[in-house]
């Protein structure tokens, strides 16, 4: 890797952390070339403009997600020791200490929902493709005669986000104390409703 590679590695690591906690909107290039002991220029040497760098984070906190939940997940069996272990790793994924404001994802989606533009298309596109990974593992596990046949994927997945989403919003807003055992609580419910009799 060069080091310019590094550089700009090193960049996007660090707006990763901020936008986590101060959001997209709030990534300050001055900030973030003084904490990274570079000049501005030299940080627009590697990113043309904000609206890129906040491009770039989009994408290193989905590979991040893809790396600590999903991949890990799909390494468990099919079925709903899957989705149990994908549960699990996403609940991690929220109080992870590398990002000390929570899912980026999350509160991107919130800031970008009525925005238009490449972040909001990357992120909506990501999303989109993350239910339909979720829709796929809740149809595998009827599959593997686990969950009811009449099993609707896509709407496992919606319920299955709702209750992260929820999780993520009781866990860093409400600092609930609760939040993580209603979280398991309502997807060990999913799985019951859904479950084959």
């Amino acid at each position: 890797m060069s080091k310019g590679e590094e550089t700009r590695d090193r960049i996007v690591d660090r707006a990763w952390r901020l936008a986590s906690r101060d959001g997209l909107s709030g990534l300050s290039i001055g900030k973030l070339a003084s904490e990274l002991g570079l000049s501005k220029s030299g940080l627009f040497a590697h990113f043309g403009s904000k609206e890129e760098l906040e491009l770039e984070v989009l994408k290193a906190g989905a590979e991040r997600f893809t790396e600590q939940v999903l991949r890990p997940a799909f390494a468990a069996p099919r079925g709903v020791p899957r989705l149990r272990k994908l549960f699990k790793n996403w609940v991690a994924w929220v109080t992870d200490p590398a990002q000390p404001g929570g899912c980026v994802l999350f509160a991107a989606a919130a800031e970008l929902d009525d925005s238009e533009g490449p972040q909001r298309d990357f992120l909506a596109s990501s999303q989109a493709a993350l239910m339909a990974v979720l829709a796929k593992a809740a149809r595998m596990a009827v599959e593997s005669g686990e969950l009811r046949t009449d099993l609707d994927g896509d709407q496992f997945a919606f319920e299955l986000q709702g209750i992260l989403m929820a999780y993520h919003h009781a866990r860093r807003l409400l600092r609930d104390p609760k939040a993580e055992a209603r979280a398991k609580a309502a997807f060990e419910r999913l799985l019951e409703t859904n479950a084959v009799n």
